[in-house]
């Protein structure tokens, strides 16, 4: 019987998940981590590299390296001209204006569609190496915010990765589902999902199983990777206040930096301060030099302050277009690692008067767990 997924294609991350016995498990992938970088890449000599391995070069490779495809999705070229500015690589119109992404190091031309298969197909791949079966058919999750175009290239992207696609679901509907939300009878649901690139507030209403979306507001440019970035930015100004050197000229210092900053912020979350130790960070005239800086939490959420504030103004919205005050919410759901952080989770509480969210499934793994639950619904598994 081969098997029926779920997954979580993610702007910075994508998750896999299926129904085991009744209960939804997270598939972790070949690497053995629960969430795969959404990122191609292309080395000079033309191999292809998808997630971890990808992810790790990206800072020294930047116009072979593919991030943030979903961004681009079932858009034309004409649309994105924002998107277009902000990433390395290449982004051109191809065929009826689409948008399409050029790769020097293999000269090809591809389209987000056929990037995100990619991701795809290395979850499908991963998937059935650990299952040891085949998986044919899959539930898909989008944001809410999606249109029929989106929606379709989404779909478009699962059939080229060999994925019988058997629906697209929202992703706040999905995370609503991973918490069992759909057993309640009418009840008012906020979904905060804040993730690593986009943050979006859903406001959605459930009642005999269904799920209405009652009004959706965001930020596509907010997420962890901007809390990263603050980090460091703020190391790379400390060095060279210390050593007259300039870290984010130098690709491969830059590359160890992002990913020192990140560990960083996710050890803030469960403590009151972090050590980043990054020896031969770069060497001058006199020799090697070592970075070596201790990041308080109380410094890291000064840093991002104004980044934590820009949640407030979509937060609001998303409650005044849905007709609604903070007390009228039933259920509070937190999506994406970047709830983890304690700055956040103390925010969404302030927002709704000391509502506390739910917790026990996983931030970054709740939306492929709903779509693995719906996708057993399908499959009258469940």
């Amino acid at each position: 019987m081969p098997k029926t997924v779920g997954i979580d294609l993610g702007t910075t991350n994508s998750v896999i998940a299926v129904m085991e016995g009744g209960e939804p498990v997270v598939i972790p992938n070949a690497e053995g981590s629960r969430t795969t970088p959404s990122v191609v890449a292309f080395t000079k000599s033309g191999e292809r590299l998808v997630g971890t391995l990808a992810r790790r070069q990206a800072a020294v490779n930047p116009e072979n390296t593919v991030y943030s495809i979903k961004r681009f999705m079932g858009r034309k070229f004409a649309e994105v001209e924002s998107e277009r500015k902000i990433v390395p690589y290449e982004v051109k119109a191809g065929k009826d204006d689409r948008v399409v992404v050029h790769v020097p190091a293999v000269d090809k031309d591809f389209t987000p569609e056929e990037i995100s298969a990619m991701i795809l197909q290395k979850l499908k791949t991963d998937a059935e190496a650990y299952l040891g079966e085949k998986v044919t058919d899959a539930v898909i999750t989008v944001p809410a915010y999606f249109n029929d175009s989106q929606r379709q290239a989404t779909k478009n992207a699962g059939q080229i990765a060999g994925l019988n696609v058997l629906r697209i679901i929202n992703e706040p509907t999905a995370a609503s589902l991973a918490y069992g939300l759909d057993k309640k009878a009418n009840e008012t649901i906020l979904v905060f999902d804040l993730g690593g690139g986009t943050f979006d507030v859903s406001v959605l209403d459930v009642g005999d199983g269904v799920f209405e979306v009652k009004s959706t507001n965001g930020d596509t440019h907010l997420g962890g990777d901007d809390y990263d970035r603050r980090i460091v930015e703020w190391l790379a100004e400390e060095f060279k206040k210390q050593n007259g050197i300039d870290l984010k000229s130098d690709r491969q210092a830059l590359q160890r930096l992002t990913e020192a900053s990140e560990r960083a912020k996710i050890e803030l979350s469960s403590r009151l301060e972090t050590t980043i130790n990054l020896p031969f960070i770069t060497a001058d005239q006199t020799g090697p030099k070592h970075l070596e800086m201790t990041l308080t939490r109380a410094k890291f959420e000064s840093l991002t302050a104004d980044l934590t504030e820009r949640c407030r103004g979509p937060f609001l919205a998303a409650l005044n277009d849905a007709n609604l005050t903070p007390q009228q919410i039933d259920e509070v759901v937190l999506v994406g690692g970047s709830t983890r952080m304690p700055v956040i989770q103390q925010l969404v509480k302030n927002l709704l008067g000391g509502k506390e969210a739910h917790k026990g499934v996983n931030p970054d793994e709740v939306v492929a767990v709903g779509a693995a639950i719906q996708a057993g619904v399908l499959k009258g598994e469940v």
